[in-house]
């Protein structure tokens, strides 16, 4: 394993994965199955960068926050020049009709924390961007959800919205916040500015979830106990889905 350099030549300019988890939990079974070829240390972070199932990918630990999910973003972006980026991880369910286990696939996501309504934007817009939702990418969702019903086929898959701040939910009174003033399905920490810095950047994306918690009083509880499984699900996914992404 080479430490250090990004690979040059012609493999610079190869279509190629970005693949990101905010906990190493959420990207360890991964890096394990990867074939190595380089370790970028960027702002913190250590890009792995190499192959999975053959598909040319660069897996990324970001650290929890929509900040660091936003920098590793651009770092993907502007030094490894992905042409996707996929976003694997846990998530707080806000949706009756996902259970602790299930998994969500995004269509869009939003910042749920973001709040100019005195200037008269919507709950969660981001001024001047002239639109609330960042959609996902219609062919990768269809590939995310095609992948889960191969590979977790015991497992609820369905496509929803998921909403990002820089809290961890465990209230029911903001659960049913969340649910009624933006529709939202799950609640994390990272989505909606992954979300956010692929629109700036033009990159397709898709968001992963698998279900650890409620998002309400219970979380603390449960999200201990089911998110190594949640994301073990996840993984699997993101494994499968690759090898029909690229061309």
């Amino acid at each position: 394993m080479r430490i250090g350099a990004v690979l040059r030549g012609n493999e610079e300019n190869m279509a190629k994965i970005g693949i990101i988890g905010a906990m190493e939990l959420e990207v360890e079974q991964l890096k394990k199955e990867m074939t190595v070829a380089a370790v970028v240390k960027k702002a913190g972070m250590d890009f792995y960068e190499g192959s999975l199932n053959e598909v040319p990918v660069v897996i990324v630990r970001c650290g929890i926050g929509k900040v660091n999910a936003a920098l590793c973003v651009q770092i993907l972006a502007d030094l490894f020049r992905v042409s996707h980026v996929i976003n694997t991880g846990v998530a707080g369910s806000l949706n009756a009709r996902l259970d602790i286990g299930d998994i969500l696939i995004s269509k869009d996501a939003l910042h749920h924390d973001m709040d100019t309504t005195i200037f008269g934007y919507q709950p969660g817009e981001v001024p001047q961007m002239g639109f609330r939702e960042f959609e996902a990418d219609q062919r990768m969702m269809e590939l995310a959800k095609e992948a889960c019903e191969k590979v977790n086929p015991d497992i609820h898959v369905m496509y929803g919205r998921v909403v990002s701040g820089d809290q961890f939910i465990s209230s029911r009174e903001v659960k049913e916040r969340l649910i009624t003033q933006f529709q939202g399905d799950c609640a994390e920490m990272e989505g909606a500015s992954i979300a956010h810095g692929a629109y700036l950047n033009s990159l397709p994306f898709v968001i992963i979830r698998a279900i650890s918690d409620k998002a309400d009083d219970s979380a603390q509880m449960d999200y201990p106990t089911f998110e190594a499984a949640a994301a073990k699900h996840s993984a699997a996914l993101v494994k499968e889905m690759i090898k029909g992404l690229l061309p």
